[in-house]
């Protein structure tokens, strides 16, 4: 079994990036960023962008998110390549590689046309992306399976969602299976890829029901579209004596988890991801460094931990989205 051991960059402080990008004289009036991804329209990608918004906003600069409303690698492929090809292209692009041998092409285009490109959330490690800024996806696997294990005290079936082939998504269940390996009483009853659509989720989920036996113990989700359907299932189903895990704090997850359908849940940081990375890009975009990140004298990590959080009764109230403003 093939173990990601990244380093944990906690402090991400370290570095001079930040915080000498301080809005104003430096920036070009045209001058833009560009976050680049697969199912904008999803509240993991809305969350993401306010950190963008703000982030440009703070530095004076323009940002835009681009990508299909969808699921679809093939057409974030094809916007990231038309965001390279431009007229006036962007000062730095971040993007999150749905597939990342598919999206290599595309950021390998933006780092040949000089534009700096960071990955973030789910990597394409092969490509000439500068640095990976995400969640330590392993950990995450192995956070989802010692719930699990507790959840079970050790015995029982779990069925997974997943999106196979997904950087972020594979290191998640490698970390689990990890986990599992220490607990042979627990078992996989199956893998369902969603394929970046909640209603494969849903449909599988109402399969099991359908079958009237042997269900299995427990469900968890590798990311945030699959577990609220899976809730919804067993609920129209009255079946209420199940674990469910989940992945991310979106609205309806956390709805669930306050009907105490969902057990847990693990919370990434999307703002934080694509906040850091505008930070970043601007420096990198006007302080040229030279180097790559895999080498003995690197500028950067090759990979900055924004961390995950274990999301329970006892502290979901804290991620609840925040009221509206009164008017």
């Amino acid at each position: 079994m093939h173990i990601v051991r990244r380093p944990s960059i906690a402090a991400l402080a370290g570095s001079a990036i930040l915080l000498c990008a301080c809005g104003g004289g430096r920036h070009e009036p045209a001058e833009s960023y560009v976050l680049v991804t697969s199912n904008t329209k999803i509240p993991y990608w809305q969350v993401a962008a306010e950190g963008l918004q703000t982030a440009a906003r703070e530095l004076g600069v323009k940002s835009e998110v681009a990508g299909p409303e969808t699921y679809d690698p093939k057409a974030e492929k094809e916007e990231l390549l038309k965001v390279v090809r431009r007229q006036i292209p962007p000062a730095g692009i971040l993007v999150s590689a749905a597939d990342p041998e598919l999206l290599r092409e595309g950021i390998d285009a933006a780092a040949a046309a000089g534009i700096p490109v960071i990955t973030i959330d789910s990597d394409s490690p092969k490509s000439k992306r500068l640095t990976f800024i995400g969640t330590n996806n392993y950990q995450a696997g192995q956070m989802s399976g010692d719930l699990l294990v507790k959840a079970l005290n050790g015995k029982g079936s779990v069925v997974l969602y997943s999106i196979p082939g997904q950087e972020n998504l594979d290191e998640r269940m490698e970390g689990f299976k990890r986990v599992l390996a220490r607990s042979p009483g627990i078992s996989i009853a199956q893998v369902v890829n969603i394929a970046g659509d909640p209603a494969k989720a849903f449909d599988a989920t109402k399969a099991l029901l359908a079958k009237g036996k042997n269900l299995p113990d427990a469900f968890l989700c590798f990311e945030a579209l699959s577990c609220s359907e899976v809730a919804d299932v067993l609920d129209r189903g009255n079946v209420r004596d199940k674990t469910i895990i989940a992945m991310d704090t979106q609205e309806g997850t956390l709805n669930w988890m306050r009907k105490g359908m969902i057990h847990a849940t693990i919370a990434q940081k999307p703002y934080t991801m694509a906040y850091f990375g505008t930070r970043l890009l601007d420096d990198l975009h006007h302080v040229k460094v030279s180097g790559s990140a895999d080498g003995p004298r690197a500028p950067m990590p090759v990979f900055m931990d924004t961390g995950a959080t274990l999301v329970d009764k006892s502290n979901m109230a804290s991620f609840a989205a925040p009221a509206p403003a009164a008017r």
